[in-house]
């Protein structure tokens, strides 16, 4: 999600790559809440950040405790800077939690991303949300 928000708002101003701590698909629940915002993430698929240890990278954004310390593991041989932004598991439900929960859930978590790139990125002329 924090991917399509970024590019959302900088749009070809700036590069954004989004990792994760294991290779997967689309979360569709994520994709769902994406869209609702008029944001489609869903060829988006998630990457390892160890795919990215050959890259020129400025800046590492985790947002969970195993991604911060696989980022951190990365700044070994790449001179990023890392940013630990914890951020809410939206799947960290109870079993019987039903789609509308789950959701609501994602949509949190989003709100919270984009809260968090418009402040520590003030991209003028970028879209509202």
């Amino acid at each position: 999600m924090a991917e399509g928000i970024f590019r959302h708002l900088a749009g070809n101003r700036m590069k954004v790559c989004s990792a994760g701590v294991r290779a997967g698909d689309v979360d569709r629940y994520a994709e769902t809440v994406m869209s609702e915002l008029g944001i489609d993430i869903s060829r988006h698929k998630p990457t390892p950040i160890s795919a990215y240890e050959d890259e020129d990278i400025d800046l590492i954004v985790s947002l969970s405790p195993e991604a911060h310390h696989q980022a951190l593991e990365l700044t070994r041989t790449n001179p990023a800077s890392v940013e630990y932004w914890p951020t809410l598991d939206a799947t960290a439900l109870p079993e019987d939690a039903d789609d509308d929960q789950i959701l609501e859930s994602y949509r949190k978590v989003r709100d919270q991303l984009f809260r968090r790139i418009k402040e520590r990125f003030p991209l003028t002329g970028s879209p509202s949300v």
